[in-house]
């Protein structure tokens, strides 16, 4: 039966893989690709080529005004049958910036918005509109663990204060520097983690929710942000990990992440799914009180 998937970060690294896989493996899927200004449309048009069926609309993931407006936009779509039912929407889309004081036109971090705000407010908008079996996926990251043995001392762990605190600028120590952008990432994705956990428990039956950890992946524009020397070791040298146990290739990451969006194998709503298997994320994920405390916080934050 034809079916929506909504997807972001599709544009590039690990995102255009699964994008390409997931139209190949289900012929039945319709993607709609959320993308920056005029890319959604060249991307639409690549992804479509050898008849997939392929649309965009444009967002900036950065203002949550935006992320509203075209919420609406695709629920309108889907009321009007210009898409056939919502089965799925992929949060694939992330941010690392240079700082921890990017902050967007909503007044907030500009990492915790893209990497957790947008997300759920997209989420929480189409709510209604998913046609059971649906399945919500998240890419989460390895770096919430926060040692060596996850990261190689590559990023920071994360530094979990009030989310009143993590959604505006300066939350950690030297707020200018490097190492205050990356902790402001490796935090975020604790607490996608954290909001995965609160959409399994929320949602309706039917509508699953999973967290997914490409792991360490070179090459991805991940830190197209970063200074130069960083953007050359993450494009040119980095991705000779790859070869080693160390690092994950796009092309197995964008695979893993197809397979989690199309329920290849079993992964429980709620689940951390490292790479092509469930397993446990942190110890530190697991935190009802801060589960609680976040949507609460991000509830407030999205409301229009």
């Amino acid at each position: 039966m034809k079916h929506t998937i909504v997807m972001t970060g599709a544009s590039r690294g690990i995102g255009r893989v699964a994008a390409r896989h997931i139209l190949r493996q289900s012929p039945e899927v319709r993607l709609l690709v959320v993308a920056r200004g005029s890319s959604g449309a060249q991307l639409a048009a690549e992804l479509a080529t050898g008849g997939h069926a392929v649309s965009y609309v444009s967002a900036d993931l950065g203002s949550l005004d935006s992320v509203r407006s075209v919420a609406t936009e695709i629920r309108d779509r889907l009321d009007r049958g210009v898409l056939p039912p919502l089965r799925g929407f992929v949060g694939n889309a992330g941010m690392q910036y240079t700082n921890a004081l990017t902050e967007t036109p909503d007044g907030f971090e500009a990492t915790f918005t893209v990497n957790v705000l947008a997300h759920h407010l997209f989420i929480r908008m189409l709510q209604d509109r998913f046609a059971p079996p649906s399945r919500i996926v998240i890419t989460a990251s390895d770096t919430h663990f926060g040692d060596f043995k996850h990261n190689m001392g590559m990023v920071p762990g994360p530094a979990w204060k009030s989310p009143d605190i993590l959604a505006r600028t300066g939350a950690f120590p030297k707020p200018d520097t490097v190492a205050a952008g990356r902790t402001a990432y490796s935090t975020s994705k604790l607490a996608a983690i954290y909001l995965v956990h609160e959409y399994a428990r929320r949602l309706p039956a039917g509508i699953d929710a999973v967290a997914y950890n490409p792991g360490f992946v070179p090459g991805t524009d991940l830190a197209r942000n970063a200074d130069p020397v960083s953007r050359f070791a993450m494009r040119r040298i980095l991705p000779v990990m790859t070869l080693t146990p160390f690092a994950t290739s796009r092309n197995a990451a964008g695979r893993y992440l197809a397979d989690v969006v199309l329920g290849t194998f079993q992964a429980p709503t709620g689940s951390y799914v490292d790479r092509g298997g469930v397993d446990r994320s942190s110890e530190e994920s697991y935190d009802p009180r801060r589960e609680g405390e976040l949507w609460d916080a991000a509830e407030r934050f999205t409301a229009a």
